[in-house]
């Protein structure tokens, strides 16, 4: 039941408009940004071939498009999930998948794969353009796998937010909204790391900016995988409560 709501959530999204213009627009701005890294990177290789280690074609070029995709997928992501629930809730099929027997888990796993299933398959899309690179020049695999990691954990835990927000909210514009508000703040909290090394660490800790950094240089810690995991799934079995409390109620 789980796969069959993903699957309907997934294919709802190539129903209308809104799933093709995204692929489109982000693949067009991608594009843009890709080969003006590449620019870049050609200005500076004189200079590189006389510094010792130099970065690379994965660091100047594959890493800096990854880290622009991340902000990119933060605006996405409030317009994908704000019609998760709210949706339902407007059209009025909430009530009836509430008064169903399929559990609140069920729905609400559904709800959150099926729109993680598209942002995949716009990281994939994503991957393509640095993949090309391949036919020139050598990149390194481990930072690659590293940044679409990253990729991949933030856009988990964008959804689950979002699918947390919508669950709270009839008005998908509002639920859009209010993940926006949270995003940015998860975002760049890490910047009042600043005022003291006490609230530095605690800022750092909770900021998706800080955890994700060190992906896109081929490094992987136990405690950032650890941090979008519990993220992820905090918002997600909020998500649940909220739907069994809304179920209550009728």
């Amino acid at each position: 039941m789980i796969l069959h709501i993903a699957l309907r959530e997934f294919r709802s999204l190539f129903l209308s408009p809104l799933g093709w213009v995204i692929m489109g627009g982000l693949q067009i701005i991608l594009a843009w940004k890709f080969l003006g890294f590449i620019e870049y990177f050609y200005t500076l290789q004189a200079d590189l071939i006389n510094i010792k280690n130099a970065p690379g074609v994965t660091d100047l070029i594959v890493a800096p498009l990854f880290d622009f995709s991340k902000i990119l997928l933060l605006m996405i992501a409030p317009l994908i999930t704000m019609r998760l629930l709210s949706e339902e809730k407007q059209n009025g099929t909430l009530q009836l998948l509430l008064s169903s027997p399929i559990s609140m888990t069920q729905i609400v796993l559904g709800k959150y794969l099926g729109a993680l299933l598209f942002f995949i398959l716009l990281i994939l899309q994503i991957s393509l353009m640095p993949l090309s690179l391949i036919v020139a020049t050598d990149l390194d695999m481990g930072k690659f796998a590293a940044g679409m990691l990253g990729q991949l954990l933030n856009v988990a835990a964008f959804t689950a937010l979002g699918l947390y927000m919508s669950s709270l909210s009839k008005q998908a514009v509002t639920a859009a909204a209010s993940t926006y508000g949270l995003l940015i703040m998860f975002w760049i909290i890490n910047i009042a790391s600043t005022s003291d090394a006490t609230g530095g660490n605690f800022f750092n800790y909770i900021s998706m900016t800080h955890h994700s950094l060190q992906m896109l240089r081929g490094i992987v810690y136990g405690s950032d995988l650890a941090y979008f995991i519990l993220f992820s799934l905090g918002f997600i079995l909020l998500s649940i409560r909220q739907l069994d409390a809304q179920r209550l109620q009728h």
